[in-house]
């Protein structure tokens, strides 16, 4: 079965890995990252031609990508000393960015992951001061401890959640939310975004046959609240439509979806255009002042 490509939450880092390196090729590339096919490998490959909607996955992962990496460096350009990347991946932003070498970079991940990883880019060099962290973040006293011993060594420190949060229940985020606001240096946190269409869009048909070893779980009824409520405020909120239009790099759709997305478009409601607008993006977190 397809879906069988997906054992757990791991294994989509391969996924989208693939994206990464297939942008990479691309003459017009958004950013260029050398490493990433040399991570997502066959396996990344396999699980990308599995899937349904591969051209919309694509183009998601570039969107969020170019807009993460602008968050982060605008959060060093404003002092940010230090990074924790939670459910790091496959992720190479150490090595594929302009970093100034004074920033630490650190990565948890489970210890498979970290391991692989170690492997894999055993002759690189990062142009930061990488540090891996083998942890399961699911454990909350695992959790807390590495995060206190991060947070002991920062000045600034930023979180980066990059496909993390929708695979955590509302509890769970609520208690990540909740750990990060404690710490004394932690007072910027990026956060994925999806509008209640495309949860729905993720919990039916197809994706949900290939996904159900790794569902998505936060749905919370209203999203910006449920933060609020944990002390995070946004800062600034990138939706994919948007970057997608300041890029120039719309989705590449069939021929027959584009009329249609189209004659729709044409047809619906400037409130129903905001909706679509807004499916899917981005949101740096601030630490709301008690």
């Amino acid at each position: 079965m397809p879906g069988e490509l997906i054992e757990n939450v791991s294994d989509t880092a391969f996924w989208v890995a693939y994206y990464r390196a297939v942008e990479s090729k691309r003459p017009d590339r958004l950013f260029r990252d050398p490493l990433a096919g040399v991570l997502a490998g066959e396996r990344g490959e396999r699980i990308a031609r599995s899937m349904p909607m591969s051209f919309w996955t694509q183009w998601t992962v570039v969107m969020r990508t170019c807009i993460i990496d602008d968050f982060i460096r605008q959060a060093i350009a404003n002092g940010v000393d230090t990074v924790v990347n939670l459910g790091a991946g496959l992720d190479t932003r150490p090595y594929r960015m302009e970093l100034p070498e004074s920033v630490l970079w650190i990565e948890a991940d489970y210890p498979q992951m970290i391991e692989f990883k170690e492997t894999k880019l055993a002759g690189e060099k990062p142009r930061c001061r990488l540090e891996r962290v083998k942890a399961d973040l699911s454990n909350a006293t695992e959790r807390r401890q590495m995060l206190a011993s991060v947070d002991s060594r920062a000045a600034k420190m930023i979180a980066l959640t990059e496909g993390v949060v929708p695979y955590l229940s509302e509890e769970e985020a609520g208690a990540l939310a909740d750990d990060l606001k404690s710490l004394k240096h932690s007072g910027l946190w990026i956060v994925e975004y999806l509008a209640p269409q495309t949860m729905k869009y993720r919990l039916r048909g197809p994706m949900k046959r290939r996904m159900q070893n790794a569902p998505f779980k936060f749905a919370p009824k209203d999203w910006f609240g449920f933060f609020r409520q944990h002390g995070w405020r946004p800062k600034e909120t990138r939706y994919f439509m948007d970057e997608a239009a300041r890029l120039k790099r719309p989705v590449e759709l069939p021929f027959v979806m584009k009329a249609l997305f189209t004659i729709r478009g044409i047809l619906s409601s400037p409130e129903t255009r905001e909706r679509w607008r807004k499916l899917a993006g981005y949101v740096l977190f601030e630490r709301a002042v008690s």
